[in-house]
């Protein structure tokens, strides 16, 4: 069964001839800027290749969280908390999100001191967040058998449905006026005066004054185009859900084994708590030298592999006109078959840790691509080398919970508004101003 089941938006018929601002790609951080932007009175165009939230937006484990992130996203995840709080009421829409907690379990010493560490990031933040053990994680954990020191424990932190949200979104920022185009691909940017001035996609021209790139796992392919070197690979995870079962833990657990969140409908997203894959492509071996922090500090947790994906990246143009399809055009939709014996590893695993998980029935598998920077952090950035060019992507696994604050950025960014954050950390000339970039594990 590919692909989770994601509530449908129909796009709109007609073209606009000119507008703002284009936002491309319609993931939760393209629909969020798309939102802030027309909330704000500009006239916007979310372009999309394929169906909104068809790709990670909606393959992702659904966790709306602040606890254990990189130092440098916690500005903006809290500000991404306040505004997930009352989202539902803003859009008018139901996303499925609740404060229902987040449990980062802890089997030692080592991992117990690194949690709590960890801790010092949100403090003055008034967001919740300890360290428990003993009779207060049991109840936290009923029916559990893990042998634990404790856990990190954030009341704060919450969950929402991936393939409701962005749809959602969506459909709010086309009340307030935006242009929500489908199956629409934007082929390329035209410049005046070395400045954007429009944009080229499958079904004509629009011409704008700026440009978000919010394009997930394509944005390095489109920003080639262009002699933009966006240092970006992807890493495969792999996901499953059940139908719905009673008796299972309220709040969202981590552990090294698996992964859970419940549902809105009563079933449970599940997941490793670790493993990822990683294809071997071309860029791969580009990249290389960039991402090697990263991967000294992650190699325990990715599993490599050689196969297709290496000559279906390698076929990829890297060049095109733009009266002829793009590889947009072709690719739709990131669909990537998951991985049954990670997904089954991660269910036994659970069903140890929790019997009443034996009972559970398996109701879907998926699998999506996560965009990932060498510091794991996201660009939320200007161009300077395009402008009125912007960039919204690799958030390495983290956009979803951090999506809707990532877009009101994004939109502060585009309309010289004071940020809501400071953006330095996220700023996308650190790729190439000598900064030091690695990964921050905040421990």
């Amino acid at each position: 069964m590919p692909g989770p089941y994601v509530v449908r938006v129909h796009g709109d018929e007609n073209l606009p001839e000119k507008v703002d601002v284009v936002v491309i790609g319609g993931g939760i951080i393209g629909t969020s800027t798309a939102l802030e932007l027309a909330e704000r009175g500009h006239k916007v165009a979310l372009c999309e290749k394929g169906g909104i939230g068809q790709e990670q937006s909606s393959r992702n484990w659904g966790w709306v969280r602040i606890s254990r992130r990189d130092p440098r996203e916690v500005p903006l995840m809290a500000e991404a908390l306040r505004i997930w709080s009352g989202l539902d009421k803003r859009l008018g829409r139901d996303t499925g999100y609740k404060r229902a907690g987040i449990i980062f379990a802890c089997p030692d010493d080592k991992s117990y001191d690194e949690h709590e560490r960890w801790g010092h990031n949100i403090e003055g933040y008034q967001l919740p967040s300890r360290m428990v053990s003993g009779k207060e994680l049991e109840d936290l954990l009923p029916g559990g058998s893990m042998k634990l020191k404790g856990a990190l424990y954030t009341p704060a932190d919450g969950r929402a449905e991936p393939q409701k949200a962005a749809p959602a979104v969506a459909e709010a920022a086309r009340e307030k006026g935006a242009a929500i185009l489908t199956e629409c691909a934007v082929r390329g940017i035209e410049t005046s005066g070395g400045r954007v001035s429009g944009v080229v996609t499958e079904r004509g021209r629009i011409a704008c004054d700026a440009v978000v790139l919010a394009g997930g796992a394509w944005s390095n392919l489109f920003c080639g185009l262009y002699g933009i070197d966006l240092p970006q690979l992807k890493v495969m995870n792999t996901v499953m859900r059940t139908k719905p079962l009673e008796g299972g833990p309220e709040s969202a657990l981590w552990s090294k084994d698996f992964a859970i969140r419940k549902r809105q409908d009563g079933g449970y997203t599940i997941a490793s708590g670790h493993e990822n894959i990683v294809d071997i492509v071309p860029k791969s071996f580009r990249y290389a030298f960039k991402f090697l922090p990263a991967l000294k500090m992650e190699w325990g947790s990715l599993s490599f592999r050689f196969g297709g994906r290496f000559f279906d990246e390698a076929r990829l143009p890297t060049r095109w006109k733009m009266d002829e399809a793009s590889p947009f055009e072709y690719n739709r939709v990131l669909d990537p078959k998951p991985s049954l014996d990670m997904s089954n590893k991660a269910f036994n695993n659970l069903k140890a840790a929790f019997p009443v998980f034996n009972k559970a029935e398996i109701a879907q598998r998926w699998a999506g691509y996560i965009d990932v920077t060498p510091d794991a952090i996201p660009v939320i950035s200007a161009v300077d080398e395009m402008p009125g060019f912007h960039i919204a992507t690799g958030f390495s696994g983290h956009g979803f919970g951090i999506g809707p604050a990532a877009g009101r950025l994004m939109a502060d960014i585009v309309t010289g508004r004071t940020p809501v954050v400071d953006p330095t950390d996220f700023r996308f000339s650190r790729f190439s101003d000598g900064s030091k970039v690695r990964p921050l594990s905040g421990f």
